[in-house]
């Protein structure tokens, strides 16, 4: 275990030291569980958004797109149940230093921070109060939400009417949501403000059987939950992640929230054990019923033969910060006695980021071997002002080739791209791959062709 908290500080170290993740108004003395993404870590949460955009929208037929308003009436948590206690966690506080703490982390009846006696648990909202207008009371309350999905249940009307879509069909939505965590903890992974990407597969409660395997009308939403756990599991390999650090675990039903028919959590082995990066719910009609009970509006939908039901729902929720943080566990790789010690005299450890090459925050480093030699210099520029139409590049001439090198390794960048004194002769460039440390001579007619080939591979 004091092996695998030393690996956290190093990613949190990391993390800062190579502009991915900063501590909220850190010049303030930071703001508790609020954190900022630095230039190279909003480059990889966009390409992570992305590439999950991707596979819901382009790869899988009749899920289409959404992007809800954070604010909402107060009426649809009401519906939802964020506002009863079932949307809470218990709370205790220590009578001598006034910190609190969840109870149900907690062990003994004691302060963990002082020792000091505990007061008796209550039950404390997660939801994020705010006030709408010029009058703070509780005509103006409203809420910042604390899950999008709600965004897409409101909205499953618009969609059917405005886009004509027929069940099976999903709703994909990225973004923010907020909860007043009392225990947040571990870095970026349980935060007060956070993002989400979510898709909501509605299907029919009780399809008509087909014959044929492949007609996915017939599925029910039992196979709907078994096809989007596979599925889900099957992108984390894609992009990634080994399979023996990841996980589908079946969720107990005493565990279930109170509109789960059946949860299951797809888990990552962190430094601090197996935590959720995502879930995939069978939620049952529990959402759509209770927005047309409370909002009087007739939420079922009619299929062709002109019969009624309200659609089940099958959730797939992911963290965008869990799962940047995860990728950064996965492919941060320390290297004792250096990788190259031809090009340059190694350091103790190098530090290797292995990530998927559509993820890294950037794709391509441009290096003019020297930095003295206006010729070199003026092509490089040319050639990473081409380039950067293409891919996210950085262009770089300080310190020697080597460290240059190795600074790309650090933060993931696939590719460096050479130019020396053989390029002004023969037009041409060196390719140098992150994880083989191959290089290759192309030609600058050819450098585009080429690297986008090596981005599908």
């Amino acid at each position: 275990m004091e092996k695998e908290l030393n690996f956290l500080d190093k990613i949190v170290s990391f993390a800062k030291h190579r502009g991915f993740v900063f501590l909220s108004s850190e010049i303030y003395g930071g703001f508790s569980s609020c954190y900022d993404y630095g230039p190279l870590g909003v480059e990889l949460k966009n390409n992570i958004k992305k590439l999950w955009w991707e596979e819901m929208t382009r790869n899988h037929s009749n899920i289409v797109g959404l992007d809800s308003a954070i604010l909402m009436s107060p009426k649809v948590w009401e519906a939802s149940g964020h506002l009863s206690a079932g949307f809470a966690d218990t709370l205790v506080e220590c009578k001598r230093c006034h910190h609190r703490f969840r109870s149900d982390l907690l062990e003994g009846r004691f302060c963990p921070d002082c020792n000091g006696e505990l007061t008796e648990p209550r039950k404390f909202n997660l939801m994020m109060r705010t006030f709408v207008g010029p009058l703070q009371d509780e005509s103006s309350l409203t809420y910042l939400r604390a899950e999008t999905c709600q965004g897409i249940y409101v909205n499953f009307k618009n969609v059917v009417q405005s886009m004509r879509m027929k069940i099976p069909f999903g709703i994909a939505q990225i973004g923010k949501a907020f909860r007043n965590e009392i225990t947040p903890k571990d870095f970026i992974f349980r935060t007060r403000e956070f993002e989400q990407m979510e898709m909501q597969w509605f299907c029919n409660p009780s399809p008509k059987l087909k014959k044929q395997k492949e007609a996915i009308e017939g599925y029910s939403p039992d196979d709907w939950f078994e096809y989007w756990v596979k599925e889900r599991m099957n992108w984390y390999y894609k992009i990634g992640f080994q399979k023996e650090h990841i996980r589908a675990r079946e969720v107990p039903a005493d565990e279930l929230a109170h509109y789960a028919r059946r949860a299951v959590d797809i888990e990552y082995c962190f430094p601090f054990g197996w935590k959720e990066i995502e879930g995939v719910h069978n939620r049952g009609n529990w959402d759509l019923s209770n927005h047309s009970k409370h909002s009087g509006q007739d939420l079922s939908y009619r299929d062709e033969e002109g019969k009624k039901f309200i659609p089940y729902i099958i959730e797939t929720s992911a963290g965008v910060d869990r799962i940047l943080f995860a990728l950064l566990c996965e492919g941060f790789t320390e290297v004792k006695g250096g990788r190259d010690r031809s090009v340059d005299s190694p350091k103790e450890v190098e530090v290797v980021l292995k990530i998927n090459k559509k993820l890294a925050p950037v794709t391509v480093a441009v290096l003019p071997l020297v930095k003295n030699k206006v010729r070199i210099t003026k092509k490089a520029k040319e050639i990473f002002s081409f380039l950067k139409r293409y891919f996210n590049c950085q262009y770089d001439e300080t310190g020697s080739i080597g460290r240059r090198y190795r600074r790309q390794d650090e933060i993931g960048t696939p590719f460096c791209i050479t130019v020396d004194f053989e390029s002004l002769k023969n037009d041409d460039v060196t390719i140098r791959d992150r994880d083989t440390m191959r290089q290759k001579r192309v030609k600058n007619s050819r450098l585009l062709r080429v690297l986008l080939k090596e981005m599908e591979n």
